[in-house]
């Protein structure tokens, strides 16, 4: 049993253990180059988010500047709006008293000639009035010519 078990080392040994040795020496140098190549790309990680965050941080300072720059823009857009509104506030105003002014005026003189054409109508009815016989109206027509004379 001995000399079959010496047998079978000497067989291993000259035709199995170079084999396997060299394929454990090529496991190891590709878990050796995995190993490398996953630091390698841990590194190129690192590198890459340092470039994210500082890619990160410029675009919040842009977007901070537009967002600025658009405010400023609404808030300068709105002024001019509020300044044409009250313009136009202050010119609907003018025109209004303007119109208010003229109306009054016109029912002013429009109230003064239905005074006039009501004292006419008066002064017509109480002529009338006293004017009925004739003895009266021949004293009125004299008395009249009396105040021509004497101006």
């Amino acid at each position: 049993m001995t000399l079959s078990f010496l047998i079978l080392v000497f067989i291993l040994s000259k035709f199995a253990w170079k084999p396997i040795v060299n394929m454990l020496k090529k496991r190891e140098d590709n878990i050796m180059q995995a190993l490398e190549e996953a630091n390698k790309t841990r590194e190129e990680m690192e590198l890459l988010k340092a470039d994210n965050e500082i890619l990160l941080k410029e675009a919040k300072n842009e977007r901070d500047a537009i967002l600025t720059e658009a405010r400023k823009v609404s808030q300068n857009m709105y002024d001019i709006a509020k300044e044409k509104a009250n313009e136009e506030a202050e010119r609907i105003i003018v025109s209004a008293k303007e119109t208010i002014h003229y109306e009054k005026m016109k029912a002013i003189a429009e109230i003064k000639n239905i005074i006039a054409d009501f004292s006419i109508e008066i002064a017509e009815k109480i002529i009338v009035n006293e004017l009925k016989d004739k003895q009266a109206n021949t004293q009125y027509v004299h008395k009249l010519l009396d105040d021509i004379k004497l101006n």
